[in-house]
This record gives structure tokens, sequence and C-alpha cells, in this order.
């Protein structure tokens, strides 16, 4: 039985009337993921966010449910929630999953905005996490508020938000590991932390593509040498990158060369992709904030939706050892350093993709240059198990309920370390993977947003579905 529109309604005057206001403090906060703040724990930002949630998520809480601010040691602090089984099987469970910290700045920013500036235009809310992923913990609370005020059972459901999901997750398994008691065994995991094709269907995620990050740095003088002595008798070390780059990817096509990073795409998710592509069509590219006259590398949308989903793919993501334009001479620089990210096919071990890049980076540097290749991250990539007949019926029943269209499934191409994680533990548990963010909404760039709309459909979306799971009988 879905929540009534009555408490639709409610929820939605909930968001307005505390969730946005308290979202936009939260924009505001400059909690940068600790791999961008290094001294995240003397700044304060981490707390002041988990402070400002947690106040939020107390007045909330029904009598029966708690609270916790876990933490552990000098780790990031994680946000722990329980509200008991109001019906549903026994033994079942539902893990809420969402994170608080954000990524860093970027620069532009459009005139009137900014990441720590929180700025409403319609129903779109702009700053810095807010989409990325500081709406979850709103979402994942007011889900369950629903199903309480309408007297919906559900099962035990817990809701965790981590401080670290920006940088790896890195401390998330020693929190798994030591809240397994609490946790209990789960039969579904609802993350809020993937994103949506457009703003006008519920877009579950059915993969993730994993990642592997490192720097390159290559060297050939010991320090900078006049660029009209040096030029033609020591080769750049820009142009000796150029050539080790192009044996990760054509430079024509972006086509990543290493096989072992390609593996065969599953026939089920190459139909996946046909369909998807069919109803998005040019949206896949138009999303995207393009210069004039800028094409996609392909036409063809299913090519695009499978580049993105389940096939490789390079970006430079930072560089060093370049002086600023204004202040560079006519020097031949000593070193050129990129950072590197490779996202992977979600079947692709990252560890051992990190080494076939290192091996193929390092092995005879050109000109004998002094080539290193320093792996500095890596997280696995998740494929989601086949629906079950209950939930595929749930999120459709949802979708239609709430957006007025039919749900869509696609893969996405971001990380969430998590998701792999939990897959392994707890293999028997169903996934509802999805999220807002959705066409422009740039996380990880300038002007990122939340989409309130979306936000709101979403929560409603996602207690429906929960109260499926309980009713869903054994």
């Amino acid at each position: 039985m879905p929540v009534t529109d009555a408490t639709a309604r409610a929820i939605d005057a909930e968001w307005e009337r505390s969730a946005v206001p308290a979202l936009v403090d939260y924009i505001r906060v400059p909690n940068q993921s600790p791999a961008f703040d290094p001294e995240w724990r003397t700044a304060g930002h981490m707390e002041r966010a988990v402070e400002l949630l947690t106040r939020w998520a107390r007045e909330h809480l029904p009598p029966d449910a708690s609270l916790e601010v876990v933490r552990l040691g000098e780790r990031t602090p994680l946000v722990f929630i329980e509200f008991p089984a109001t019906g549903g099987r026994a033994g079942d469970g539902v893990l809420f999953y969402g994170h608080l910290d954000k990524q860093p700045a970027m620069t532009g920013w459009r005139e009137g905005l900014g990441p720590w500036t929180p700025v409403r235009e319609g129903d779109k809310l702009y700053g810095r996490g807010g989409a990325d992923d500081g709406y979850s913990i709103f979402a994942s609370l007011l889900a369950l508020v629903a199903l309480r005020r309408d007297g919906l059972p559900h099962a035990r459901s817990v809701v965790l938000i981590e401080a670290c999901e920006e940088s790896g997750s890195f401390d998330l398994p020693a929190y798994v590991e030591h809240l397994a008691p609490r946790i209990g065994e789960l039969s579904l995991v609802v993350c809020l932390d993937s994103g949506c094709a457009s703003y006008d269907e519920l877009w579950v995620t059915t993969s993730l593509r994993g990642i592997a990050m490192g720097t390159l740095e290559v060297s050939l003088l010991t320090e900078g040498v006049h660029s009209g002595d040096g030029t033609g008798v020591i080769a750049a070390s820009e142009r000796v990158t150029r050539l080790l780059l192009d044996r990760l990817d054509d430079a024509k096509t972006g086509e990543v060369r290493l096989a072992e990073l390609s593996p065969p795409i599953p026939e089920a998710r190459r139909r996946q992709a046909e369909r998807t592509g069919k109803t998005l069509g040019d949206a896949l590219f138009t999303k995207f904030p393009l210069q004039h006259g800028v094409e996609p590398v392909t036409h063809d949308p299913t090519e695009l939706v499978l580049n993105r989903t389940w096939r490789p793919g390079l970006a430079v993501t930072g560089a060093d050892g370049w002086p600023a334009i204004a202040n560079a001479g006519s020097v031949l620089r000593p070193f050129t350093k990129l950072g590197l990210s490779m996202r992977l096919p979600p079947s692709v071990d990252p560890d051992a993709a990190a080494r076939t890049i290192k091996a193929t980076l390092e092995k005879d540097p050109p000109y004998g240059a002094r080539v290193t290749f320093t792996p500095t991250g890596v997280s696995p990539g998740w494929d989601a198990p086949e629906l079950s007949p209950w939930l595929e019926r749930a999120l459709e029943g949802a979708s239609r309920r709430r957006f007025g269209k039919p749900a869509l499934y696609m893969g996405e191409g971001g990380t969430i370390p998590f998701m792999a994680m939990l897959g392994r533990k707890f293999p028997k548990a169903e996934f509802c993977v999805t999220g807002v963010l959705g066409p422009g909404s740039n996380a990880h760039g300038p002007n990122e947003f939340l989409d309130l709309r979306t936000a709101k459909r979403l929560t409603l979306s996602v207690a429906d579905v929960v109260a499926e799971h309980a009713a869903r009988g054994p």
C-alpha cells in the first residue's frame, strides 16, 4: 500500500519547512572530504556538518528511534540511525545509505553562485553537496516518517551516513565491521548517492564503474633550461608524457588500449543500453555545458551509454610543473606531473588495473626519461543482481505514482565504493540504488544543484518501495 496523498502533501511541506533551510545551512559549510582537506580534524567543518544534520534528524525521530554519531579513533565520524520494525518478515533489515562529505570548491561557478553560497532558483538549490549527497539524510528519514504517519509497516531500518565517500570510503569498512551486530541481516539496501538521466522518471542504477587513480611524473632534467638552448636537443617532458598517455588510450577515439581493462560487456547490459539510448537520445550529451559547436564522440546513443557505464575511460584531473602563463619564461621545464583517473568497467579488479597502468607507463620510457606512476586510490565497480519480481513491481508502481511515468534503468559512470562492499557482505540483499544527480546538476563541478522537486518525489518513491518490501509476504 502506498503513502497516502495527505501524507505526501505533509512530506512536501516538511521539506519546505525544515529540510530545505537545513540544507541551505549545510551548503554553507565547506566540509571537504579528507582527501581534499588533510586538516579536516582541526578545521572543524566536518563536525559542523555532522552537528547540523543530526540536530535536524533528532527533531524528526519518532520516540522509539535512535541516533548516534559513531567515532572510531581518528577516523571520520559516521551517523547511525535505527528505526525498530513495525512489520515485515522476521529478520528483515533495510539499510539507507548516503554521505555528508563534499568535493572541493572547483572554479567556474557562474556569477552569483559559489560552492559555499546556497542560492535557490525555483526548484533548483545551488551549492556544493546539496545533491551529492547532503539531501540523503533528509530523504531517508522523511521516507520512514511518511510510513509511520500512515501506519504502514516497515522492516527494521538503519540509516548510515558516512563522511569520507568522496575520498574512497576508506573508513567505512571499519565502521561496517564495528556496527555489524546492530546492522544485522539486510534484505534491502537503499542507496541515494546515484544519478538520474532525467527528472521525469524514477531512475534505478544497475551498475557502477570502478576507478584507478594515480600520479604520472615525467622528468628529463634536474632543473629548467633556456628553451632556445634545450629544445631540439632534449625532449620536452610534456612530449614524452603525450607518448606515454598514448599507451593508455587512443587520442583520436578515446578508446582505452589495455585489453585487461576492457572485458566483454554482458549481453543483458547491452540490451539495457539500447533501450536507455532510445529513451534519452541526444539528451545523453546535450545535458553537458558544451561550447558552441561541440559534438559528442559518437551520435549512436547505445554506444554513448556503453561508453559511460561498461567501458574504461581516461581523464587527466590535475597537473603540476607548469608555471602560470603570466610567470612563464622561455624555459624547457624539468618535469611534468599529471593526475590520472581511469574509470573501469564494473567487473574489472581496480588493484590489478592500477598495476597494469603502472607497468604500461613505466616500461621502456622514451629517451630514457625518468617515469613514475604512483597509484593514489582505487575503488571497485559494482553490477547489481537481477531484480526480484516484487522489487521490480514496487519500483514501477512508485515511478508511475510519483513521476507519472514508468521506471527506467541504467548503469552509472561514477563510483560508490560502498556498493561493492555491501554486495560482497550481504549477497542475498536486494538493491534499490537511485539518486537526484540529473542533467545539469554537475556534481564535482561548478554550479552543482539539487532539483528539489525530484528529491521530494524520490522520498515518496522510496517510502512506497520500503512499504512494499514489508508487505511482500513469505
